[in-house]
């Protein structure tokens, strides 16, 4: 049992490097390439097969918890974050981000492979697309964005990620720039996360069919693995930004999330 457990972390320390220079250098979540991820490597370490999407979902939220805070500590310092818009949106995005675990907790688990493909199959054609939307549009109610929050919070705690790929598009919408709706989306990201991870091991305490090292759906080994060398990567790619042609290099991305979506859905 712990030659597996040593091997699973040592591949999400791997995994870890690769996520956090994605996300530095494309300004990606995580967790679009760390659930197929583990997807792929929790059976190989003797995981159940009705228990791998769980403990996909809720490990990837649990990263994004530890990567996002250092992202919004980031942003506050500049000066990104529009906190009235983060205000607005808070409700229902904790309400949404832990309606996702139990919604995820009531669906088969045959069925989660499959709406986590066609979530990452809309964004990868988002990212592919680069629509861009420059509106002037007035900033919506109270009401409308609580709503907006809680769809938001659902969908991404559904998919592990931690939003920024729904967040960002949603508040250029309304006129914010982009470099505030970036530095907002990270710390609403950090809400999405948080709210999530937590009903996920709300939802998963007191399975006994659950691996060791596991804090209710979160399998740590796999957490800290990921968490220990994503943070330290995250600097190296954006460092990387104004070096590597990052339009192209994310649209090859977009294509590579096509093909996991794909091939998740028809697994």
């Amino acid at each position: 049992m712990y030659e597996t457990t040593l091997w699973l972390f040592s591949m999400c320390l791997l995994l870890g490097s690769v996520v956090g220079l994605l996300a530095g250098l494309l300004g990606i979540g995580g967790g679009l390439l760390v659930v197929p991820a583990l997807v792929w490597l929790l059976p190989k370490a003797g995981i159940a097969s009705h228990l791998v999407m769980h403990i996909a979902l809720a490990t990837s939220l649990a990263s994004i918890v530890m990567t996002s805070t250092a992202s919004a500590r980031n942003h506050f310092k500049l000066g990104n974050i529009d906190f009235s818009m983060v205000k607005m949106l808070a409700p229902g995005i904790i309400v949404g981000g832990l309606g996702g675990s139990v919604v995820a907790e009531i669906i088969p688990s045959h069925y989660l492979p499959k709406i986590f493909a066609v979530i990452v199959l809309c964004l990868a054609i988002q990212m592919l697309l680069s629509m861009k939307v420059i509106n002037s549009k007035p900033l919506p109610n109270s009401l409308a964005c609580v709503s907006s929050g809680g769809i938001i919070g659902l969908i991404s705690s559904l998919a592990g990620i931690g939003g920024g790929s729904l967040t960002v598009p949603y508040l250029t919408y309304y006129g914010i720039e982009m470099r505030r709706a970036i530095g907002t989306s990270s710390l609403v990201g950090l809400l999405i996360a948080v709210s999530g991870m937590i009903g996920f091991i709300y939802a998963g305490v007191g399975s006994e069919a659950l691996p060791a090292f596991s804090a209710g759906y979160v399998y740590l080994p796999a957490l800290f693995g990921i968490a220990a060398t994503s943070m330290i990567a995250t600097r190296y790619g954006a460092a990387l930004v104004s070096r590597l042609p990052t339009p192209t290099l994310k649209k090859l991305f977009a294509v590579l999330l096509l093909v996991i979506s794909i091939k998740m859905f028809l697994s």
